[in-house]
């Protein structure tokens, strides 16, 4: 089966893939854009398709997984911005004592970090970034898992060593009493 042959055969189960769609979504826009994503990612990789198995089945596989990848960085995203009208004295506190000024400040110097990362690592920790799974970095960057984890593991020290004057004071040693009367 060609290419062409593949595509409108995806294209004919956009119905029933809009369908399955809104059983996860409840959402009638939010279920077009899964849709989209599916196809978009069934074409893309139509070479991954066994010829004369089941098509729908297939479909419905990448849409599950993409659904749960999405709502994972979702998730993820949302675990780390505070939603609630009531804050913490924890975020209280860091609110508190830093203001946006400093704040724009660290964000260019993180900015400024990303981009003296050469491309080889700044994509992969990217797309780690964003939510994407190792194996969809290496199938989209067509390298290897491992490969993939190293360049991520490198971009991290990387930026950690270019970030250091960020580096949280913690106490690095206990004072003795016997030296301070000493």
């Amino acid at each position: 089966m060609n290419k062409q042959e593949f595509d409108s055969l995806v294209i004919k189960q956009s119905s029933s893939l809009r369908t399955y769609a809104y059983h996860f979504t409840h959402d009638a826009d939010d279920a077009d854009d899964l849709v989209q994503d599916t196809m978009l990612k069934a074409i893309t990789y139509y070479n991954k398709f066994a010829e004369g198995t089941n098509l729908k089945g297939w479909l419905y596989t990448i849409m599950k997984n993409t659904f749960i990848n999405n709502y994972r960085r979702i998730t993820k995203i949302n675990t780390m911005v505070t939603q609630s009208d009531e804050i913490s004295s924890a975020n209280l506190y860091f609110s508190a004592t830093n203001n946006d000024a400093t704040g724009k400040f660290v964000m260019q110097d993180i900015q400024r970090a990303l981009n003296h990362l050469n491309d080889d690592y700044k994509i992969p920790f990217n797309m780690y970034f964003e939510g994407y799974k190792y194996h969809e970095i290496a199938d989209y960057l067509n390298i290897p898992i491992g490969t993939v984890k190293t360049r991520i593991h490198v971009a991290r020290k990387l930026l950690k060593a270019n970030l250091k004057p960020y580096e949280r004071n913690t106490p690095k040693q206990i004072v003795d009493e016997d030296s301070i009367f000493a």
